[in-house]
């Protein structure tokens, strides 16, 4: 197994994850009373959250739920209110750390590519390795072409972003996260901006991060075919709360929150 998990704390173990004294493991992600308004709206209400290593969860709720926010707090795009985040059992504090090196840890795919437009695919790759990591040129572009081979788009390296469609595009941007070695992937509803042909490939691959890598993921997504399958816990969100959360045949099946019933019947 390829494992793309990268602690450079040195504190977690094989798995990714710290032992306490009594064997417990500490999750790789611990949130603890988050909070965010904008002005006053209030979008999260004091959130708790624990993601385990390897661990997949899926982040589901209507429009204005607060999914979004939430999975921004986690690199912090947003900066929290209140509450704490903890990465691998250690606090994140944006104020005494360098935002570039918790976003390294912490890769987010966004639902639409970022890519630069001036830049090939394998370009676009290799770019954070070069310039944040201080990989050189030549071993950036191998393993941005070993990348792109992973994610099915090795015959595209010097394809510049005009020359893909939404779903190729979409692949890049997530080889173009994991060039970085993140501990933990974000993804905020990554085939929402795709034609409806070019979905399944990207859930592809995300799939194959899932259960061939192990790797720790965050998805907020509208798919519930998709979040059925490959979570392994999914939360549901609802006024800046979450609502219900537990084992996807848990929660689509047999909801006991009302507000998760309704919202529900409403997608299916």
């Amino acid at each position: 197994m390829n494992n793309l998990s990268n602690d450079p704390t040195g504190s977690n173990n094989a798995d990714g994850a710290d032992n306490h004294a009594d064997g417990a493991k500490t999750p790789k992600i611990r949130v603890r009373g988050l909070s965010k308004s904008f002005g006053d709206l209030v979008v999260l209400r004091a959130v708790d959250l624990d993601i385990a290593a390897g661990e997949v969860v899926c982040l589901i709720g209507p429009s204005g739920s607060g999914k979004s926010t939430l999975l921004r707090c986690l690199n912090f795009l947003e900066i929290p209110d209140g509450g704490t985040i903890e990465l691998g059992g250690h606090e994140v504090d944006p104020a005494r750390q360098p935002l570039r090196e918790i976003r390294r840890r912490v890769g987010m795919v966004f639902q639409h590519f970022n890519l630069f437009p001036h830049m090939t695919a394998a370009e676009n790759v290799a770019e954070g390795p070069r310039t944040v990591l201080g990989v050189a040129k030549s071993a950036a572009r191998q393993a941005a072409l070993d990348l792109l081979s992973r994610v099915g788009l090795g015959d595209k390296a010097d394809a510049y972003p005009r020359q893909l469609s939404g779903g190729q595009k979409q692949r890049v941007a997530i080889a173009r996260s994991l060039a970085m070695s993140p501990e933990v992937m974000l993804f905020d509803e990554p085939t929402s901006a795709l034609d409806p042909e070019t979905v399944g490939e990207v859930l592809a691959v995300m799939k194959s991060l899932a259960t061939n890598d192990g790797m720790t993921m965050v998805i907020v997504s509208h798919e519930m075919s998709f979040a059925r399958e490959v979570a392994d816990r999914v939360c549901f969100l609802s006024d800046g709360e979450i609502a219900e959360a537990g084992p996807p045949e848990q929660l689509f099946d047999h909801p006991e929150d009302e507000r998760t019933r309704d919202f529900l019947r409403r997608v299916r």
